[in-house]
């Protein structure tokens, strides 16, 4: 029998990449960004991130506004609103904090722009 395949990154690389989210971890998450098929694990790691925020005992607020703003200005179209899905899918402080960051990049706006009507 064949082992089961893993899928290159989990969750978890995804989530402990985003909690440090330094130049190596952007070059990261740069090559991600590149594959369609990593996607899903982009954001069930961005998931297990920001539920691991909302359990800590100190809320970064800070840091979760800038993960959200780097994310939103450097992730391609394609991502956009399933982000912000992500950010508004619950109303702890730690997701209103990555989503005011994710609002501030406009990534959203640029990916999908107002109709001039």
């Amino acid at each position: 029998m064949a082992a089961p395949q893993t899928q290159f990154p989990d969750r978890n690389t995804v989530a402990d990449n985003l909690s440090a989210l330094g130049p190596a971890e952007q070059s990261f998450f740069s090559l991600m960004f590149e594959n369609p098929m990593q996607d899903d694990a982009l954001l069930e790691g961005l998931h297990l991130y920001l539920d691991r925020a909302s359990e800590a005992r100190f809320l970064n607020s800070l840091k979760l506004e800038r993960c959200g703003e780097w994310l939103g200005g450097t992730a391609p179209s394609r991502l956009q609103i399933r982000l912000m899905e992500s950010a508004r899918s619950s109303q702890h402080p730690a997701y209103v904090a990555f989503r005011a960051g994710l609002a501030r990049s406009g990534g959203l706006d640029r990916a999908y722009p107002k109709a001039a009507v």
